[in-house]
């Protein structure tokens, strides 16, 4: 088995303050979730570290239910899964103009055959999901919602 990483980026037109305090908003979240992502729900808490939240998520005919716990530090937001080895980073640095955030999520991949096609496709999929999550967070970071 080997660690799967899918990455995207974008900056977004606002400071890096205002766009944390977008992301650690838990409860505001599915305001930039894809249709990939269902049953979204806070467990606990609701407001950066410490915040448990759970959803079931389907991509390229496959499906799983995730519950992660966030841990904060500077300018990041990790969301590690209770339930598997995925953990998603979220990574907010200051730009010229702006913002660029960046969204990477990595788990232990499948072995044989299986694994290769997950290396190879996976990526792409999530890269497409997490590029769509972007635009979207930029979307209510700049209008304010």
């Amino acid at each position: 088995m080997s660690r799967v990483t899918a990455r995207a980026s974008t900056t977004i037109e606002a400071p890096p303050e205002q766009v944390l305090e977008r992301l650690r908003d838990y409860q505001a979240r599915p305001q930039i979730l894809t249709d990939n992502y269902s049953a979204y729900r806070v467990e606990a808490g609701g407001q950066g570290s410490g915040t448990v939240f759970a959803y079931h998520f389907a991509a390229g005919g496959r499906e799983r239910d995730y519950r992660l716990r966030v841990e904060e530090a500077p300018g990041s937001l990790r969301e590690r899964d209770e339930l598997s080895s995925f953990v998603s980073n979220w990574t907010i640095e200051p730009a010229a103009n702006g913002t660029t955030v960046t969204l990477e999520g990595s788990w232990e991949g499948a072995g044989g055959v299986a694994g290769t096609f997950e290396r190879l496709f996976a990526p792409v999929g999530l890269k497409r999901i997490y590029a769509q999550m972007l635009a979207k967070l930029a979307a209510t970071v700049t209008a304010g919602v």
